[in-house]
């Protein structure tokens, strides 16, 4: 295994796991950045976004600035230095310890398959039904969908990376193609109709807009350290992660800033929802093309469900990488949960186990709600929201560990200004990622305390009771889950 760690350290505990064996390296710069374009632009939430009106375009473009771009300069830094496979678990594990990176890879890795199972599916089903061809809701089509949609996400997590990064690569080519074709359209059917939308469209930010907003913009941006996962498959990561990282970040930025503009330009505030927003703006403006347009809006919504499956693939091969990790490392249950196989290189166990989560989080929100989709998918996201943020509360400091206790680590690329440059971009983005993580977990909270009115029915179309106890119990869950983990792991490690 390649290393770029002292070899003073001094325990072998806290060095970096050895690569499983078999792995290839077959990912190069395109291969990274379009793997992080296919999983951190996130289709399901454009329309999430939108409903936030015309400010949403305004705290899209300040979370560009004052956000993501610390945010991709911390990860470009430390994906470039520390290039071993399992990226964030690695990269906690010698800051923090394995217990700590162990919990914090559970937390990292659950928000995928949550995700897969629940907004991903949601919206690939709705729009199918609304587009394509009928399933109806709780039907026996709408079912099958559902599974055939999942385990296709994972096969292709199972498929040998050399193959499997093809997928990905095509998946996020039509993602952009698809928003570079609707924002095309929506200025198409505004200079030939007007741009209606924005006379309804207030860009001033507000406080109660920061807080509805923060938490979903924040899901959207992060992501960018995923590919780093998969370190030891990649050619030159201490050169092409850097420069990927930067190209990524700004096609992602510019796909969701310019979508929603376009979006809320021609479909007034009131008619975006959250879970069909992006198409239910397509079918509006695909009108320009006339006789065209049924044909068009068919395809686009084929792509559409297309780039959805490719985005829950991206998160599938590189979370499973980090969680498979973590257990052939000994800190997760048993080391054969980390087992790759040797001929895919791929972590088959885990991707499985993926796939029976998503399954289960799939077959309970389906229940969740009374069946209220629009209420189903906006909680089920949150979840995911939620799980997410919270593991960068642990990765962020373990960063800056890093970069103050291993200053003999070379690191081909540095962010500007020393080591004061970084502590001020970790110090930034971990307070939008605190502020993030308490509005996803206790939504309505710091409204109150603001003095903004805050109807939480109206918001979430369940009862604050449902929503906690959904949400928490979640994380409660996941708690107890890595605690037993960590044990179970740690006895099977001990010496006889």
């Amino acid at each position: 295994m390649s290393s770029n760690l002292s070899p003073a350290a001094p325990h072998a505990a806290d060095e970096a796991p050895d690569a499983p064996p078999g792995l290839r390296r077959s990912l190069k710069r395109f291969d990274i950045t379009a793997m992080a374009i296919a999983a951190v632009i996130s289709f399901d939430t454009v329309g999430q976004i939108a409903t936030g009106g015309g400010e949403a375009v305004t705290w899209t473009a300040a979370l560009a600035l004052f956000f993501l771009i610390p945010y991709a300069l911390l990860f470009a830094e430390t994906g470039a230095a520390f290039p071993q496979e399992g990226g964030p678990y690695v990269w906690v594990k010698l800051a923090l310890g394995r217990p700590a990176a162990a919990l914090t890879t559970l937390f990292y890795w659950v928000t995928n398959p949550i995700w897969l199972g629940g907004s991903l599916v949601f919206l690939a089903a709705e729009t199918w039904d609304g587009f394509v061809f009928h399933l109806g809701s709780g039907t026996v089509a709408d079912y099958v969908f559902k599974l055939l949609f999942v385990w296709a996400a994972i096969l292709t997590a199972v498929v040998s990376l050399s193959r499997g990064k093809w997928i990905t690569t095509v998946g996020a080519l039509v993602k952009v193609l698809s928003l570079g074709l609707f924002t095309l359209t929506a200025t198409l059917y505004g200079i030939e109709h007007g741009f209606h939308g924005l006379t309804e469209a207030h860009f001033s930010p507000t406080a109660a807009g920061f807080l509805a907003l923060v938490p979903i913009l924040l899901f959207a941006y992060v992501g960018f350290e995923a590919p780093n996962a998969a370190g030891e498959e990649m050619h030159d990561p201490q050169k092409d992660v850097p420069a990927a990282l930067g190209r990524s970040a700004t096609v992602a930025a510019a796909c969701y800033l310019l979508p929603v503009l376009a979006l809320l330009a021609v479909v007034p505030v009131k008619q975006v929802t959250g879970i069909g927003g992006f198409m239910e703006g397509a079918r509006l403006v695909f009108d320009v093309y006339g006789p065209a347009a049924g044909p068009l809006l068919t395809a686009t919504a084929v792509m559409f469900v297309f780039a959805l499956l490719t985005q829950g693939s991206a998160w599938m091969i590189v979370s499973d990488r980090m969680q498979a990790m973590a257990a052939a490392d000994g800190g997760f249950f048993t080391r054969k949960l980390g087992a790759f196989h040797p001929k895919l290189g791929t972590p088959v166990r885990t991707n499985l186990l993926s796939g029976a989560v998503a399954t289960l989080f799939m077959l309970t929100a389906m229940q969740l709600a009374d069946g209220d989709a629009g209420a189903v998918f906006a909680v089920v996201l949150t979840v995911a929201v939620t799980t997410l943020l919270l593991s960068y509360l642990v990765v962020v400091p373990a960063l800056v560990l890093l970069r103050l206790r291993r200053p003999e680590v070379e690191r081909p690329y540095r962010v500007p200004f020393g080591d004061r440059g970084f502590l001020a971009c970790a110090g930034l983005v971990y307070a939008w990622i605190l502020v993030g993580s308490w509005s996803a977990l206790f939504p309505g909270v710091l409204e109150g305390v603001f003095g903004i009115e805050y109807d939480f029915m109206d918001a979430w179309g369940v009862s604050r009771l449902s929503f906690e106890s959904f949400t928490l119990g979640t994380v409660a869950l996941l708690l107890v889950v890595g605690t037993i983990g960590v044990r179970v792991a740690r006895r099977e490690s001990a010496p006889a």
